[in-house]
């Protein structure tokens, strides 16, 4: 029960006030006194006749004008009010005493690190999360620091602010501190701290992408072309941008170009340029993608769509990085770093003979196959986790929960467009979520899309022994590029280094890259 008591101001009134409470020994739970002129008391709850008796003593005491039940305490609402906003945080929020102990943690805490706040209250900062300046706290500083910290695994930028407030004898004393975590969230890779900078936005937990991550760091120190092929949605393109901000040429342009989009006379005019006169809407001539990036890097989308002629001239670019503007005769030099993206079918496409054999090798000195989601189902989560904070955070909410049901069901789906895909859905999901748990209902996906079956054949009228070995042959080949070592695939796939020897050679695979290299080492004699 709470009474609301109107007064003017006059020394002794509460202490009257507690009086008559003892003389009903009536066990006061809390006062509060308003400058305004009103104190607030909360007791247990009175029988109707004790209240009736109770609030005319405390009218006859001078300079009181009302008495009244309330509801609730000011502080009560305050605290409320507080409460209400912290959860509503879509970035976590902790407040530490002193000695490093968790005193409150919002919403986006406990979801991160999937305790509740009562479990929280009065452990360590330290037992939760790394990078916590302790010493910074034993200092007590006057000042707010700014410090990289992992929480729950996942590394934020984060405000530390210290807390101070007045002691009984009105003195400042140092109370401890309020931690708030912001900006993206930096992923652990296993990569060196300038290495993770560069490649801090691609979340992975799969020991295979984490290998990739590490030679492409590598790679990204090197000149040479580099490949990357995978499935639609797998995030080349990320992975394309984290080699360019890891090398040497950061600082330099990065321009893309996807050769599927653009007609073969634009893609050329795109990428070459045009000299003056050549078109009438850029009578001066324009310079091309490869001139504008000079220095930097050139990323070249679905570079399996390319046309013969296009192929042609970026073959003779490849030699010694010159080229001609169309309509014009003198060359134009350039140093730029080539990065090619691919679905995974140009080495087919090579077979087919609608791509250049030779041009394909030039491309292919340094590569990289990402594999697809629905591969490695580890990262599922760990995207999920990824993107809904992400989205909360955008569409400023409160911080959304993902419920074991529904991380099973994305878990179980096949992703046909990888993580594109469960991105794009997470979005929407979370978007039109009125709760703060997501559940199945909320993740939509097409009904019609079946399940991937990397074992599903159509046999037609062949023997099962030939659908086995058309399947192992495209199998190998897909991963071939990718482990180009007869060791590395043996390893790969749980097989001796002779049993795969002799797949590849029964298949013919590798075999047109040693006859290729061969040509051209025949090719380079005879031009010497």
């Amino acid at each position: 029960m709470r009474l609301e008591i109107t007064c003017s101001d006059r020394l002794g009134i509460c202490q009257e006030v507690l009086t008559i409470l003892r003389e009903y020994e009536i066990d006061l739970r809390g006062i509060e006194v308003d400058p305004v002129g009103k104190i607030y008391l909360s007791f247990p709850s009175l029988e109707f006749d004790e209240l009736r008796m109770l609030m005319p003593k405390i009218r006859l005491i001078p300079n009181v004008e009302d008495v009244k039940t309330v509801s609730y305490l000011p502080f009560e609402r305050e605290h409320f009010e507080f409460n209400l906003l912290l959860n509503a945080l879509p970035n976590p929020v902790l407040s530490i005493d002193d000695k490093g102990r968790i005193d409150i943690a919002n919403a986006a805490v406990t979801a991160l690190l999937k305790q509740s706040k009562e479990q929280l209250r009065g452990e360590l900062i330290a037992d939760w999360s790394t990078g916590f300046p302790r010493r910074w706290l034993e200092q007590k500083p006057t000042e707010p620091l700014a410090e990289k910290i992992q929480l729950g695994g996942t590394w934020y930028q984060a405000q530390v602010l210290p807390l101070w407030l007045n002691d009984k004898q009105g003195e400042p004393a140092f109370a401890g501190a309020v931690i708030h975590c912001q900006a993206e969230p930096i992923p652990p890779n296993g990569l060196s701290n300038e290495e993770s900078s560069a490649f801090n936005t691609v979340l992975t937990q799969h020991a295979g992408i984490r290998r990739i991550l590490r030679d492409a760091a590598r790679m990204a120190q090197l000149g040479a072309p580099l490949l990357l092929e995978g499935e639609t949605g797998v995030g080349k393109e990320l992975i394309a941008r984290a080699c360019h901000q890891a090398s040497s040429r950061a600082n330099e342009p990065f321009l893309a170009v996807n050769c599927g989009a653009l007609p073969d006379n634009v893609a050329e005019s795109e990428l070459f340029g045009y000299g003056p006169g050549i078109f009438t809407h850029h009578p001066q001539g324009k310079k091309g993608i490869f001139e504008q990036a000079n220095g930097g890097t050139v990323l070249l989308d679905s570079v399996a769509d390319m046309s013969q002629e296009l192929q042609a001239k970026l073959l003779r670019f490849l030699e010694d990085g010159s080229f001609r503007r169309i309509g014009e005769e003198q060359m134009v030099s350039v140093d730029i770093r080539l990065i090619c993206l691919a679905r995974g079918e140009l080495l087919e496409k090579v077979e087919q003979g609608s791509f250049r054999e030779d041009l394909y090798y030039r491309l292919n000195v340094l590569s990289l196959y990402l594999p697809p989601l629905r591969e490695r189902k580890g990262d599922i989560e760990l995207l999920t986790e990824h993107f809904v904070y992400k989205f909360c955070s955008a569409l400023q909410r409160p911080m959304a929960q993902v419920s074991k049901a529904c991380m099973k069901h994305l878990v179980q789906y096949s992703w046909p467009g990888n993580v594109r895909q469960l991105e794009n859905t997470l979005y929407r999901a979370v978007s039109m979520l009125e709760g703060n748990t997501l559940e199945p209902g909320h993740i939509l996906l097409p009904d019609t899309t079946p399940s991937f079956d990397p074992l599903a054949i159509d046999l037609g009228e062949e023997s099962l022994e030939t659908a086995v070995k058309r399947f192992e042959s495209s199998l190998l080949k897909r991963l071939y590029p990718s482990y180009p070592s007869t060791r590395q695939l043996a390893a790969k796939l749980g097989l001796s280094h002779t049993a795969i020897a002799n797949k590849l050679r029964e298949y013919g695979i590798g075999k047109q890259r040693r006859t290729a290299k061969r040509t051209k080492n025949d090719t380079d004699g005879q031009a010497e």
